[in-house]
């Protein structure tokens, strides 16, 4: 039986194929996994880099990166954030909501799907036991 770290790339891997593709069929051609350590992390209200930074794992400068590109793709805007004026958040532009909304649907449907396969009740029961381990990373 193969360990944790090859299934999670494995069950990673398959889940990132099926959620853009069906995202690029929904006209979201140029997301890329990358930019989910964005937009899985966004709110709608908007949300500080730094924010982005922690909640997904990713180094300042790489979320900075990221942010760059979903801008120049029409994903996010920076706006002042009216809570410190100094600072910036990153909000999701009109498009952005919609990438959102449709991941929302999509990953839904790869779960039904995933429970399917399984039983709903062992498939809640593996999630709820791998968010349990997943905690400590």
């Amino acid at each position: 039986m193969p360990d944790v770290g090859v299934l999670s790339a494995h069950l990673l891997s398959g889940f990132h194929k099926e959620l853009f593709t069906r995202l690029a069929e929904a006209g979201h051609e140029h997301l890329r996994p990358r930019h989910g350590a964005v937009m899985a992390y966004i709110a709608e209200t908007g949300t500080r880099a730094s924010e982005l930074s922690e909640r997904s794992g990713q180094h300042k400068q790489v979320i900075g990166t990221l942010i760059d590109e979903l801008e120049r793709l029409g994903y996010v805007t920076r706006q002042p954030d009216p809570a410190d004026r100094r600072a910036k958040l990153v909000v999701p532009t009109d498009r952005g909501r919609d990438q959102i909304i449709q991941a929302k649907k999509i990953i839904a449907d790869i779960e039904d799907h995933l429970a399917d396969l399984v039983g709903h009740d062992r498939f809640a029961e593996f999630k709820a036991v791998f968010t349990e381990i997943t905690r400590g990373y």
